[in-house]
């Protein structure tokens, strides 16, 4: 697939048909992915191929517990975990938890994960993240540069053999319970767990804001970027 098109046409897919996804054609996607830029070029990703049944439920039970919450902020009409929400924003979550778990589905996505059929939990490696962002007084997320370009290319090379899928954070909530879930290291931690499979529907138009409403000239507050 052109290069060009695989970029504007990789979104996120949660919907697949039944047919497997074979060994051989997983391996070619990670063997792909595994040439993401890194810092340091040290490549702090861990990659686990879940098959299990137990183990795929109870990943899946972690994902649904952080998804009732997910959702619970949504109807309490503030952005998910923000890193800036105050007291009265997580309150207000925390009071619509119960409404949240009742508008789950047996079809719905979150009920579904373990039938997916790819499941990849990626992991990094806390010991070899280069977090410049470390010692700063605000929220953390420099070291996510390391580790999610891999992810990333894990799905575009998956839409380069007409497979598609979804990375999700959501999980990572309940971090502890899937370090005891699939015996993960404190030195590791979750980055995102990973759907792959034969789409149900490809995705041929995503939308997305124009350059101009992100992008400035020399200043954060600058006039709108505009090709010359």
């Amino acid at each position: 697939m052109e290069l060009t098109n695989a970029l504007r046409t990789t979104g996120s897919i949660r919907d697949f048909t039944d047919e497997a996804v074979e060994d051989a054609l997983l391996w070619s996607i990670l063997d792909d992915a595994r040439f993401a830029p890194s810092g340091g070029n040290r490549q702090a990703w861990r990659v686990i191929v879940v098959r299990d049944d137990a183990l795929r439920r109870a990943v899946r039970d972690a994902y649904l517990d952080a998804w009732h919450d997910y959702v619970a902020h949504l109807l309490a009409g503030v952005i998910p975990f923000s890193p800036l929400a105050s007291d009265d924003d997580r309150l207000a979550a925390l009071a619509q938890r119960s409404a949240a778990e009742d508008r789950s589905r047996p079809d719905d996505f979150s009920e579904r994960l373990n039938k997916a059929p790819v499941m990849l939990v990626v992991c990094a490696n806390l010991e070899v993240l280069a977090a410049t962002d470390r010692d700063l007084d605000r929220y953390q997320m420099v070291g996510g540069a390391s580790i999610y370009p891999f992810v990333w290319s894990i799905l575009l090379a998956a839409r380069a053999r007409e497979l598609a899928g979804v990375m999700t954070t959501v999980a990572t909530r309940n971090e502890s319970d899937l370090r005891t879930i699939l015996s993960i290291p404190t030195t590791y931690a979750v980055a995102s767990i990973v759907i792959l499979g034969h789409p149900a529907k490809h995705l041929t138009k995503l939308s997305r804001r124009p350059v101009g409403s992100f992008t400035t000239v020399d200043s954060f507050d600058g006039e709108a970027f505009t090709p010359r």
